[in-house]
């Protein structure tokens, strides 16, 4: 009998999975669910190394998702028993700054903060219900995207507003925590002087963000209380003056469902654009209004880049992660233009390794409590 960690990554319309060998964390077998809500389809690397793809029903939920993937797993199971299934949850809140083993409790209060991340935690948390179902026995672990960020100083956390709201919880926390760990993992091996300066590291994908790590500890992030902060993103618009979106709601009259659609559905570079979020197709588009939208995002991208560089007082390299980091060459030149003002600093395109980060986590966290 083989002891296994099951990751999952729970997205709103996808469904990441590796399993982990729990001594090695050597890979076993990996895939995603990716068009849940739409075409769903199922990849997936199997342990002899062949690929599979399958198309789910229509129908696919993320429950139903799931129970593709164990079914998957369970007939090319080679002696496994998971030691833990282990889960990315987006929003830890102010007291979740470590991974956990969920409990009723946890998930109480993990629910409480859907409205902070309505596009994700929805999602992360019926992944949590389901495993609990499909694998049971096996004990629940969150890991948190906000917990990186966790040890940011008050000048970084706090809003500009009255002390009796900010002690009410409306602070900013930082995302993508554990893309921006496992950079800070491999700059140390890997590039031990670059990990001892000052590193902007741009997380750049549907939902983006930029982190200041300084000796590889995060200092500050684009992204604050919500995930909508910052950067545009795919279909988010990143940072909006607060008056707009009371001049919406008061003065446009559209409503708060409405204006949340517009802001996390509608907006960044599909709303930008007219035509899409997909970073390829607007490279590849001749339309002008493709071009304008690549060329805002990288101009906000620099901007916020500047200001992650006044956080740590300076800049010695700036490293690309996420699909658009790793894969649009165009888009980090236009980015790395924009920033040529700062001086010469070095840039690294490093994938990121989410799933790992959290089997590290799980892994400590099982010795811990052995």
């Amino acid at each position: 009998m083989i002891d296994t960690l099951l990751v999952l990554n729970t997205g709103s319309s996808s469904l990441k999975f590796q399993i982990f060998e729990d001594e090695t964390l050597d890979v076993l077998m990996s895939g995603k669910v990716t068009g849940i809500g739409d075409t769903p389809q199922m990849r997936a690397k199997l342990p002899g190394g062949q690929e599979t793809q399958t198309s789910l029903p229509q129908t696919t939920d993320h429950g139903s998702a799931l129970s593709a993937v164990m079914d998957l797993i369970g007939g090319h199971d080679h002696a496994w028993r998971a030691a833990a299934v282990v889960h990315r949850v987006v929003h830890g809140g102010p007291d979740f700054t470590e991974p956990v083993v969920v409990t009723p409790e946890v998930m109480r209060r993990l629910e409480a903060l859907i409205p902070l991340a309505p596009l994700h935690q929805p999602h992360n948390l019926a992944g949590i219900t389901a495993s609990a179902r499909l694998a049971s026995g096996a004990p629940d672990i969150a890991c948190f995207d906000t917990s990186f960020h966790a040890g940011h100083d008050r000048l970084t956390t706090s809003f500009a507003l009255p002390m009796d709201v900010r002690d009410r919880g409306i602070r900013r926390y930082g995302f993508h925590g554990l893309s921006y760990e496992w950079i800070s993992q491999v700059l140390a091996r890997d590039y031990p002087d670059i990990h001892e300066g000052r590193v902007v590291v741009g997380h750049l994908g549907n939902g983006a963000s930029l982190c200041a790590l300084k000796c590889g500890v995060s200092v500050d992030t684009t992204m604050s209380m919500t995930a909508l902060d910052g950067i545009p993103m795919g279909t988010r618009s990143g940072s909006i003056d607060p008056g707009a979106v009371l001049y919406m709601l008061h003065d446009l009259k559209l409503g708060v469902e409405a204006v949340q659609d517009i802001l996390y559905e509608r907006s960044g570079l599909k709303g930008l654009s007219g035509i899409s979020n997909d970073v390829e197709a607007l490279l590849s588009s001749s339309d002008p209004q493709a071009a304008f939208a690549l060329e805002y995002f990288a101009l906000r991208t620099a901007q916020y880049a500047a200001i992650m560089a006044v956080s740590m007082g300076g800049i010695d390299a700036f490293v690309f992660t996420g699909g658009i980091g790793e894969h649009a060459a165009p888009i980090r030149a236009a980015i790395l233009e924009r920033l040529r003002f700062l001086g010469d600093f070095k840039a690294l395109v490093i994938p990121t390794d989410e799933e790992r980060v959290m089997a590290m986590h799980a892994k400590k966290l099982l010795r811990a409590a052995a």
